[in-house]
């Protein structure tokens, strides 16, 4: 059967699915979980919400990447653009790159993953504009960096590893961009 003509049924029960939104689901039941035998984990209600918009948009987001191509280098190109976004808004939010969350200096962090999904938006979600906009999220992460660096403070293990995970990224939409084109 083709994959476009999967019935919404077939669609709703695919097992990748199940596992993604049931992941999201138990990470965002975890901290719920934990407050009831320790008093180290103490979310608020803002706590979740940031949780459930946080994951479920990436969630959403790496659906909408699933339908817009088949190809697998598509598809782990947004997965690692998506993660590296995500993971990097959560610990800047929870504790801070530089020092703690609450010093403005973090917020050029903040910056980078709505950089890429401007970029995203501006290449209208193709490939070949998508590894476009990766590289341009990789040079402003190590611009970022620069500009911590040249403020006193020290954040390149954290920059190159996410530049890493952006030029990663950026690869797999080239790689993904040179498949439909041999298509």
């Amino acid at each position: 059967m083709n994959k476009n003509t999967a019935t919404p049924a077939r669609s709703l029960l695919n097992p990748w699915r199940i596992l993604g939104w049931g992941t999201i689901a138990g990470l965002v039941a975890l901290p719920a979980i934990a407050m009831q035998f320790t008093s180290e984990v103490n979310w608020t209600g803002e706590d979740f919400l940031f949780a459930i918009v946080m994951l479920g948009g990436v969630g959403l987001a790496f659906e909408m990447a699933v339908r817009a191509s088949g190809s697998w280098a598509y598809r782990s190109g947004a997965a690692v653009a998506l993660g590296a976004g995500l993971v990097m808004l959560w610990i800047n939010g929870a504790v801070g790159i530089v020092g703690n969350e609450g010093r403005l200096i973090n917020l050029w962090f903040d910056l980078i993953p709505l950089l890429a999904l401007f970029g995203a938006i501006g290449a209208r979600f193709r490939a070949r504009g998508m590894a476009a906009a990766m590289t341009a999220t990789a040079a402003a992460q190590m611009m970022v960096g620069l500009i911590i660096h040249l403020q006193g403070e020290i954040a390149w293990v954290f920059v190159v590893v996410w530049t890493a995970g952006w030029l990663l990224s950026a690869w797999l939409f080239r790689k993904a961009a040179r498949q439909a084109e041999s298509e």
